[in-house]
């Protein structure tokens, strides 16, 4: 059925509605996520498969046991807080997994009541929709480009990447061995070889990738994971490294929040400068703003 055929059909059927019920379907097709299937593209297609692949080798926190300073770190916030990895579980399947009773996103205040309080949820990677406002709204064209993820986890930024930039290279630089595996297999499997490059090593031995890239994304990278000794070592190493002019930086958090509780000497108005970042761009359904506004970008001087 061609374009015109298809519209005249849809009016066909808006026309033979009952006059009492019509606004109850428009206000319908307006807010349902029913046309979500029509809607996605192939791209958003392959990362919720991607997605999809690595819930099946995690468990459902999508945190490892290796991971002992964040797993310590998680326990001492104030808060109940759990771990909910935003590129494996968007907001339809938490609240499916809650409906399950897999997930749940409340805690009893006082155990055995009613009282109850909503759990705070930490992410350590971009969710679709991030990515997508990072590579088609924040970031300029990367043809011919290198990124560099530093912290990379489960690969998210560089998936994101390969499926929604024209960036040549994506480094990932990933300390936790277990991570780099997982990644390994999705760059396998995808055939993302040819852009994706995955090393198991502490930043502080890439100096000359840090040099050379183009672009450098940092999203919640050390707090969970480095003392606060490491912390600034690496924050350090980085700013020395990271001073290809006209470079850019994607930080999660701003620089100036991950770096005021740290005792370090990193002039930031001689190093990098703030860029505007439009958040109002991004038009989709559903969409987080206040996630949006976390991430900011800024230019090496």
């Amino acid at each position: 059925m061609d374009f015109p055929t298809a519209r005249s059909a849809v009016l066909d059927v808006l026309r033979g509605v009952r006059a009492i019920d019509l606004p109850r379907l428009l206000r319908w097709m307006r807010t349902t996520n029913d046309f979500d299937d029509f809607t996605l593209n192939n791209n958003d297609v392959v990362f919720r498969s991607i997605a999809e692949d690595l819930r099946h080798c995690l468990p459902i926190e999508a945190m490892l046991n290796s991971e002992h300073q964040a797993i310590e770190k998680m326990h001492q916030h104030p808060e109940p807080t759990v771990h909910v990895d935003a590129f494996l579980y968007d907001e339809d399947t938490i609240d499916s997994l809650c409906e399950e009773g897999e997930m749940s996103r409340y805690y009893c205040v006082t155990c055995g009541s009613h009282q109850t309080a909503p759990l705070e949820f930490i992410s350590h990677s971009f969710s679709l929709m991030e990515l997508k406002f990072l590579y088609q709204h924040v970031l300029p064209d990367l043809t011919g480009k290198v990124l560099v993820d530093v912290g990379s986890r489960l690969g998210a930024v560089l998936f994101g990447g390969c499926l929604y930039s024209s960036a040549s290279q994506l480094h990932g630089v990933e300390m936790n061995a277990d991570f780099c595996r997982l990644q390994e297999m999705i760059i396998t499997k995808y055939h993302f070889a040819d852009r994706v490059k995955v090393l198991h090593a502490d930043i502080c031995t890439q100096a000359l990738l840090l040099q050379t890239a183009d672009v450098v994304v940092m999203n919640n990278v050390f707090e969970y994971f480095l003392d606060r000794l490491e912390q600034t070592r690496a924050w350090e190493f980085i700013s020395q490294n990271v001073r290809k002019k006209g470079s850019l930086l994607v930080t999660v958090p701003s620089l100036e929040e991950s770096l005021s509780s740290l005792q370090i000497g990193i002039q930031l108005s001689q190093w990098a400068e703030e860029l505007q970042v439009d958040y109002d761009v991004y038009l989709e359904k559903d969409v987080d703003k206040e996630a949006l506004e976390q991430i900011h970008l800024y230019k090496i001087l």
